[in-house]
Order: C-alpha cells, then sequence, then structure tokens
C-alpha cells in the first residue's frame, strides 16, 4: 500500500497511545477512537504499543506460567485476585500441573510449563531410575500439548483485542501501524506474532521484518509518504521504533529484555538475538513457536519493573538503522538527501526530562522523577514546551541512554519523536534541535488522567514543509463528553498510587491536599465536640462514622486503584471483533 499527500498538500496522523486492554475493549475506548476518526478523517493511525494489557488476567495462563521460580509478586497478585473476581479460570492442565507437580518417591518435575522440564531430587539418593526416565519423557509431551492449546488461545483474545480497537479503523478504512511496548509481549504472545496477526487486518502497514531495508524488526520499520503528484518522490517519512520493554544488565550485551527480539523464533540459546522474520505461519513456524515460548516461560527476565533494570530502550541496531534508512531513502529520492521524518515509539529517551525545569519540593503540581531522575522534582519548562501541554506524572525512562536522540540528530531529517508510555503526560517540548511529545492514554482500562483528558494526538503536516506540522489533542472531552461511563474506576485510576513518590506527588495537587485538609479538619471539630461532652453515645458513633469515611478516602486517595466487578460487554466490541478482512 502506497501512502500520498492529499490533493490540498496535507497529511492527516493520529497517533494513539496505551490502550492497554483485554480482549473485550472497553465502550469508553472505541467511543473515543470513533469519535476522532469521524472528526479528522485521517490518512493513517499509529499506535505507539501497550495496545495489549498483558497482565490481562483473560491471560492468566500464559502470562503467569513464564516465570515458575521468581514470580513478580506485585503483578501476580493483582492478576490472580482480579481474575478470581472476574471468574477468570485457569486452563485444567495448566491448574493441575501448578498445583501438583507430577512426582515420584525420588523425584520431581521442576519447570512446568517449559519444554524442558527438569527433574530434581527429592532425597539424597543418587542416580536416575526408570520411574524418573518415565517422568521426565510423559511431562515434556504433556507440556507440550498444553503450551500449544494455551497458545492459540491466547492467539485469538489477541486477535479479538486488535479487531476491538481496529474497528473504527476498519470501518472508514483508514491505514494503521503498530509498535509495541513494555506490556504487549507479556501476554505471550510476542511480537513477530503479534505482527503476523495484525496483518490479517485491511490496511495494516506493519512490513515483514527484514523484508526491505526500510523493515528491520517487529515494531520498527519505515513508512514512506510520497508527494502528491504522484512522481513517486518521497515527500516525508513516518518511522515506527520498537523501544523494547525491560531492561537486564545482567546479561552481556542485553539493553532491553524485549520478548520479541530476543526470544522470537528463537531455538538456540535463551537470552540471545533470535530470528525475527515473523514467518510462523507454517509448520516449522509452529514449533518455532512452541520452542519460543518455552524459553519465553523459562526464562527469568521480562516479568515487570520491579524484576528488572529499569525500562527498555531501542536495540543498538534499530539506532544504527535510523541513520541507515534516511541514506535509503534518499538514494531512492536520488538526490541522496534526508527525508524529513518523524519517529514515534512508546517508551521516551531521557532527553525528555530537558523539557522540564527543576523546582523545591514544595512547588504545587510538581512530579518527582523515576529511578534516575527520584529525588528532584519538576515542572514543565514552558520556554521550550508548546501552549496547552500537560505534565501528570514522571517520565518513565530507561536507566540508560542509548544515544537515540544523538542518533536522529546525526542522521538529518529528523523533526521529532513521539511517544506514550506515561498516561498522564501530553506535553511537546524543542530541545536539542528536535520535538519531543507525548500522547496520553485514549484508553479506560488502565491508569491515567481525568476521563475528559483522555484523548488521541492529532498531527497534519504540508507537503511543502512537513517540518512545520501542527498537532493537538483531542481529548474525551472535547469529543464526548466531561464524565466516562464509569467515572468511578477513571477516578481511582487518576489517584492511584504504589510508592511514597506517587503519594508525594499526589500531595502537590492542590485538590488533593484541599480535601485532606478540610476531611482533618472535620475530624478534629468532632474530636473537640465529643472532648467537651464525652457521656454522649452518639458522638463517640458520630467520630467512628467519620473516622472510617475518611479512612476510605485516604485509601482512595493514596491507595492503589481497586479492581472494578465484572465490565459490561461492549456491542461495538463485539460487532467490531467479526470485523476481519484479508491479509494485506
Amino acid at each position: 500500500m502506497t501512502l500520498r499527500f492529499n490533493s490540498d498538500g496535507t497529511f492527516r496522523v493520529l497517533q494513539m497511545a496505551d490502550i492497554q486492554d483485554g480482549p473485550n475493549v472497553r465502550e469508553d475506548t472505541i467511543r473515543l477512537i470513533e469519535a476522532a476518526i469521524k472528526k479528522t478523517h485521517p490518512d493513517l493511525i499509529v499506535f505507539t504499543g501497550d495496545q495489549i494489557r498483558g497482565y490481562d488476567p483473560a491471560y492468566i495462563d500464559t502470562f503467569l506460567r513464564r516465570r515458575g521460580e521468581q514470580p513478580g509478586t506485585h503483578i501476580r497478585a493483582v492478576t490472580e485476585i482480579e481474575a478470581k473476581i472476574r471468574g477468570i479460570k485457569r486452563h485444567p492442565f495448566t491448574k493441575a500441573l501448578l498445583e501438583q507437580p507430577p512426582t515420584d518417591d525420588n523425584w520431581m518435575i521442576d519447570g512446568i510449563g517449559t519444554d524442558s522440564p527438569k527433574l530434581v531430587k527429592r532425597n539424597k539418593r543418587d542416580g536416575r531410575n526408570g520411574s524418573a526416565n518415565k517422568l521426565e519423557s510423559w511431562a515434556q509431551s504433556i507440556n507440550r500439548a498444553t503450551a500449544a492449546t494455551i497458545l492459540d488461545s491466547t492467539r485469538q483474545k489477541v486477535r479479538d483485542t486488535f479487531a476491538a480497537f481496529l474497528g473504527p479503523a476498519l470501518e472508514a478504512r483508514i491505514p494503521f501501524a503498530a509498535t509495541y511496548g513494555n506490556h504487549d509481549f507479556q501476554c505471550g504472545i510476542l511480537a513477530d506474532e503479534q505482527d503476523d496477526i495484525y496483518r490479517e487486518f485491511s490496511g495494516c502497514m506493519n512490513p515483514v521484518a527484514g523484508s526491505s531495508p526500510l523493515a528491520l524488526e517487529p515494531g520498527t520499520f519505515a513508512i514512506p509518504i510520497e508527494a502528491s503528484d504522484g512522481s513517486g518522490r518521497i515527500a516525508m517519512s513516518v518511522m515506527m521504533v520498537n523501544s523494547g520493554d525491560y531492561a537486564d544488565n545482567a546479561f552481556d550485551g542485553d539493553r532491553s529484555n524485549s520478548g520479541d527480539r530476543e526470544h522470537a523464533g528463537d531455538t538456540g540459546n535463551a537470552g540471545k538475538s533470535g530470528d525475527t522474520s515473523g514467518n510462523t505461519g507454517n509448520a516449522a513456524g509452529e514449533r518455532e513457536s512452541l520452542t519460543s515460548y518455552a524459553k519465553y516461560a523459562s526464562n527469568s527476565r521480562g516479568w515487570d519493573l520491579a524484576d528488572s533494570d529499569g525500562y527498555g530502550t531501542p536495540s543498538p541496531e534499530a539506532i544504527e538503522w535510523l541513520k541507515q534508512v534516511q541514506r535509503e531513502l534518499g538514494e531512492r529520492n536520488g538526490d541522496g538527501l534526508a527525508v524529513p521524518a518523524i519517529a514515534f515509539q512508546h517508551i521516551p529517551p531521557q532527553e525528555f526530562y530537558d523539557c522540564l525545569r527543576e523546582v523545591p519540593a514544595y512547588t504545587p503540581n510538581a512530579v518527582e522523577g523515576a529511578r534516575t531522575f527520584a529525588g528532584h522534582c519538576y515542572v514543565l519548562n514552558r520556554d521550550v514546551c508548546r501552549p496547552g501541554s500537560r505534565l501528570g506524572e514522571a517520565i518513565g525512562c530507561a536507566d540508560e541512554n542509548v544515544g537515540e536522540v544523538q542518533a536522529l540528530r546525526d542522521a538529518g531529517g529528523y523533526f521529532a519523536l513521539f511517544c506514550g508510555h506515561d498516561h498522564k503526560n501530553a506535553f511537546v517540548g524543542h530541545v536539542h534541535d528536535i520535538d519531543l511529545g507525548y500522547a496520553p492514554t485514549c484508553g479506560f482500562e488502565c491508569y491515567g488522567p481525568k476521563s475528559r483528558l483522555r484523548g488521541i494526538r492529532l498531527f497534519e503536516f504540508r507537503e511543502n514543509n512537513p517540518v512545520s506540522y501542527v498537532t493537538r489533542m483531542l481529548t474525551w472531552g472535547d469529543l464526548i463528553g466531561r464524565y466516562s461511563s464509569n467515572e468511578l474506576r477513571v477516578f481511582f485510576e487518576d489517584h492511584c498510587v504504589t510508592d511514597l513518590i506517587g503519594i508525594r506527588n499526589e500531595l502537590r495537587r492542590p485538590q488533593v491536599t484541599a480535601t485532606l485538609l478540610g476531611i482533618g479538619s472535620v475530624m478534629c471539630a468532632v474530636a473537640k465536640i465529643v472532648s467537651v461532652r464525652p457521656g454522649r453515645p452518639r458522638h463517640r458513633q458520630t467520630i467512628q462514622a467519620l473516622g472510617a469515611a475518611t479512612q476510605g478516602v485516604a485509601v482512595a486517595t493514596v491507595g492503589q486503584s481497586p479492581i472494578c466487578g465484572m465490565r459490561k460487554i461492549c456491542g461495538k466490541s463485539a460487532k467490531y471483533q467479526q470485523n476481519v478482512s484479508g491479509t494485506n
């Protein structure tokens, strides 16, 4: 499929970030996508990662089976609890094998869910007996069959998710492209296979990895936009970049834990780069998929942030490709000049902090930096940021700066890099001779800002000067209304915190501080009344009730967002799940 500027010299792109949902995508998310498409009539939609809520209970078998020896306790607990609330059950084979691993008198199976389970001694007896050998053989066969069944089920769930949020784009016949974030792979279906599923839908621009110099790996590729005159000249390019997921510095040469690059189609040693060709449609591909899943399940990396060395980064190959692809595009134009280009990815690089200004900790609405930048508080630097910019949370960048922004500058042509990942941020700043910007979450299943601030970013480029683009947010408040269909859930998602930094950031929000002070004043007043009239039981009951209510408010303000009950099934989601066209 070839994309061109329109006859009026314009080209419009919608960036959608962090849908982060399970198979039954929330109705409000789909309504927002529909409204944005109808209002703007875009020429291209880019999804910049975390389309899949990999830790959703729908994926409980593939999510929890990836790591048996040291599970991430926080995410595991959330997934298990939410699964029970929503009535989602484990696969019978998985449940049986995990709860009661097969044993004999001397041996037990370790590594259930992997392609090569290990026998572990139950006592000091040496040597394997015939019973142990039979046990090992049985475990290998049953695990392969179970993995195949579970993976097939998970693939369909991923397909249903794609069909739901792609529904409005498919109905409007809008081309789309997708890259990957830190949660997509957690469902157990890795980026190469997700690429294959995306290509089942008409309008998908994701190429097969390695099929041309413009396609490096799943999630890293170029989309040339040709001139409107039909000459074939590339007037601009949209670059999609896979920014990885989680880092693990304990492994040499491994910047990112990216399950797609490190495990997809990998039949060698775990942790080594494997085949990312994405050829999984034949019998060999299916065998590779099983092997890949086994390594993915047994490898101790790639669980969540708490178990890693920070967020991931683009691979060294991707950084080099960002330079080489500009030379390729220049050669195709015949002049060797860098083409004006905008890049999209999920995780922001460290240079995004250069759009901020450090301030004292007591500054209202300041946010404390994360990880490497912890202990410092920031607000937007209005001297470099565009009007309408918002900073709602810390920038969740990698601990390591791999020089991506410098590579963009060295390559020439790149005028902007836009990310997702940090759901509450929606700023655009100009630093290091390049625009760095965000789109907030457009989903209603995950944490984020108030309903009216969740949205989709619109870009409008002019053929004669793509660098002077116009961008603005299309928010729920502008397109739909002030409140969502489940405003209580959104309130908790807006105020949820999981650590001390989050609590401090909440206390810097004037509305939160005023609310807590108001509650404290009421409690003090009631306590004073009770102390003056100690013999009145009703007063004691009153203060107990107020105390309980205040405790509930405090939990809502500084505690983790609770899991809401059964979600209602979206009619539009069900409709779109059936809207699957042929492979493009």
